[in-house]
């Protein structure tokens, strides 16, 4: 895949020059290692030379891949074009009203509305979501947040979270107007439309009321953007004033909120990726201040949900207590005031190898449960009644057709006789089903399809394949593989093909549609995603597997994926491309290093590539956070030892190197910019290949890139047309493409 020129052509048109940064040495010394870091001092994000360099990269990548701009447009062509522009969400239901979303052919961001609700005394008829039609008004309707209004004039554009007061008077919304994830409060009278003084600047994800709707909950990071305070703020008092309900000053601990189900209980979930502790305040009693479940001096890892079972006060609680992949299990308040060995639990849910529990909740009669079985995420409920005796109902689980999807709660209201859950496959569009919860009359439930996402441009389901297939891994281990195609593709050994993964703090790459990925199967590009180890797909272990010591796991999984599909008979050897963002970029940058030759290209979005100087420093953004996933180098020579043998550009090496990207927003706090800038450098002075290695950054994005949806699909075309260009797959097999 490399290109060749002749040397009349190179005279006419001179080769492209990428910008070399300077080299200041840089000593780094730790556990007795000495790292000499030459492009350290990119990381002044102030500096006008570091501007001017970031500046130069663009300019450089734009004018290696200015011929991909045709395909990037006819890309970005193809996702509108499938695209239903003038969209909106199926109303949800919460108290007594229906909250649902305008998107609008032409506009970048949704637009929040709500009507009132009936109540008949007929409950499903009562929760049977009001008819809503593009472009036209419902009677009563309001807005609540026209996203286009308060994105006028702002480089990004971002809410962090809403809520509204149980009577349905105020409503609290939160907005990031740079892409550096702290938003700015302001609470709306919608009443009147008029905003309430009270503006609370700097605040993280996150908002509630109180019941009684005279406090806000709201979430503050650190300096070093870890969330770490819950706050409560009394309406018409001055912002100073604001109550720090609780502080988590632990720098590895990460701080959240939430009401209960049945919003009696504010609930402070505070934790990392190995052990948790949960704090409850409860309303009725506010002065009491917050009690703690299980401390983390015990290490478990669990989620608290107080709830009244019988008109009991109980404790729901999904834990690792014994049990890797987790159980359920119901605990008298009471109980807690004793020591953790001699509390008398009642098991709900069994421990079980091949399921893994991945949360529960409750509605006001039935237990709601989320596990993991085979790979896919699966919903089940139980009824309240005897539960955790012998009595206890059967599971019961919605019914879908498909071998590989998801399926999830999205919402459900404490009182609703309905759990609202969403939907997709591989190329099933998101559907939106109500699951009316079993009864009596029918104990099987119903799935009731409120909506499926149109797709336009003449798409059809059946004109794409997807199977799943296992790659064997260096160790023997089964590598599960979610395997995409036009169906028109065929098995002869010459198409082009993408690897994704991710592979970190569990995550799954579930089944999910996306329109954009059309374009590369349109294409004729064989798509392979990866469920590698340290993700979450096949149990806790599946991730155990994949962190810490055992990160390289992850690694030669991925490699394991390429070779599987290089010998599929599907593609060509020499026409595969990898891709993978965040911790995934970090996977891009090690299996550059490992195994450049089975690529022909990488494209790195925003990648966590320098992790080691990053995890070294606890002053930045998150890096504390990060020891559960990766071990702590700074106290631990072997987690030091283990993280400088793979860390991508501590490893880069005198090799040819593939056609290589790397993607990333200036403003991102997760992985900052200085990651991938530092990484191309170190690449380009050491790759023996002649092909080029850029960086696009995107001035004013954060993690997720830019902020409005049609800028997002621009960016999705420019990393796929890359990859696309990179495979001579740029051109639509017979009869695929928009209709």
């Amino acid at each position: 895949m490399s290109h060749t020129s002749s040397a009349p052509a190179a005279a006419k048109e001179p080769t492209l020059q990428p910008p070399v940064a300077k080299q200041v040495p840089t000593r780094r010394e730790h556990h007795g290692d000495v790292f000499v870091d030459n492009y350290e001092w990119l990381r002044d994000r102030e500096s006008a030379e570091v501007i001017d360099h970031l500046k130069a990269e663009n300019a450089y990548q734009e004018a290696v891949t200015a011929h991909q701009e045709p395909l990037r447009e006819a890309m970005f062509r193809e996702i509108k074009g499938r695209t239903q522009e003038t969209d909106l969400s199926v109303p949800s239901r919460k108290d007594g009203w229906w909250y649902y979303s305008r998107s609008v052919e032409g506009k970048e961001y949704s637009i929040q509305c709500r009507v009132l609700a009936a109540n008949t005394g007929d409950p499903v008829a009562d929760w049977t979501p009001p008819a809503v039609e593009a472009g036209v008004e419902l009677p009563g309707e309001q807005v609540l947040l026209d996203g286009n209004i308060e994105a006028e004039g702002q480089p990004f554009f971002s809410v962090g979270g809403a809520a509204v007061t149980v009577d349905g008077n105020l409503y609290a919304y939160a907005v990031d107007n740079s892409g550096d994830e702290r938003f700015t409060l302001r609470i709306k009278d919608l009443r009147t439309g008029e905003l309430l003084p009270d503006v609370i600047e700097d605040i993280f994800y996150g908002v509630a009321f109180s019941p009684d709707g005279t406090r806000l909950f709201y979430t503050v990071v650190d300096d070093s953007w870890r969330p770490y305070q819950v706050k409560a703020h009394v309406l018409g008092t001055p912002v100073s004033e604001d109550e720090v309900l609780y502080q988590e000053d632990d720098v590895a601990m990460w701080l959240g909120f939430d009401l209960s189900s049945d919003r009696r209980h504010l609930v402070l979930s505070i934790g990392c990726s190995e052990f948790s502790e949960t704090r409850l305040l409860r309303f009725e009693n506010y002065d009491a201040g917050l009690s703690t479940v299980i401390s983390r001096d015990h290490r478990v890892l669990y989620e608290a949900e107080p709830f009244l079972l019988d008109g009991k006060e109980t404790l729901l609680l999904t834990h690792n207590k014994g049990a890797i992949n987790s159980m359920v299990s119901l605990v008298d308040p009471a109980e807690l005031s004793r020591p953790l060995a001699q509390q008398g639990w009642r098991t709900v849910v069994e421990h079980s190898d091949d399921v893994r529990v991945n949360g529960a909740g409750v509605t006001s009669t039935h237990l709601v449960l989320s596990v993991r079985k085979d790979t896919i995420e699966r919903v089940q409920v139980l009824p309240l009644a005897g539960l955790g005796t012998a009595a206890q109902g059967a599971p019961v689980e919605p019914a879908f057709d498909e071998e590989l999807y998801t399926a999830g709660v999205s919402g459900s209201d404490y009182e609703a006789p309905v759990i609202r859950m969403g939907y997709t496959s591989y190329f099933t569009p998101s559907r939106v089903y109500d699951f009316v919860l079993p009864t009596a009359e029918q104990p099987g439930g119903e799935l009731l399809l409120r909506k499926e996402s149109p797709v336009l441009g003449g798409y059809s389901a059946s004109d794409y394949v997807a199977t799943r297939e296992w790659a064997t891994a260096d160790d023997g281990t089964q590598v599960p593989l979610s395997v995409l195609r036009h169906a028109s593709v065929q098995q002869d050994g010459t198409a082009a093909g993408l690897v994704y993964g991710y592979g970190s703090y569990e995550m799954s790459m579930d089944p999910g549609f996306g329109v954009a990925r059309l374009s590369l199967l349109d294409r004729g590009i064989v798509m392979v995603i990866a469920h590698i180890r340290g993700g979450g797909e096949l149990g806790r272990q599946w991730y155990e597997d994949g962190k810490k010591l055992t990160k390289k796991n992850t690694f030669t999984d991925f490699i394991a994926a390429t070779d599987w599909l290089a010998e599929s008979g599907w593609v060509h050897p020499t026409r595969i491309a990898a891709m993978g963002g965040s911790a995934g970029g970090l996977l891009m940058g090690a299996v550059a290093n490992m195994a450049p030759e089975k690529y022909a290209a990488i494209v790195a979005q925003v990648p966590f590539v320098d992790a080691l100087t990053t995890i070294l420093d606890p002053e930045l953004p998150l890096s504390a956070l990060e020891w559960e996933e990766w071990g702590n180098p700074i106290t631990d020579p072997k987690a030091y030892a283990y993280m400088k043998s793979y860390t991508p550009y501590e490893n880069v090496g005198t090799v040819a190197y593939p056609k290589i990207a790397a993607v990333t927003s200036f403003n991102d706090t997760r992985v900052l910019y200085v990651e991938p800038a530092k990484w191309v450098q170190a690449l380009r002075s050491a790759s023996t290949g002649t092909e080029p290695i850029v960086m696009k950054i995107e001035m004013d994005g954060g993690h997720g890139g830019a902020s409005g949806r049609y800028v997002q699909w621009r960016e999705r075309a420019w990393d796929y047309a890359f990859v696309a260009d990179s495979l001579g797959a740029t051109e639509l097999l017979p009869g695929a493409g928009l209709k």
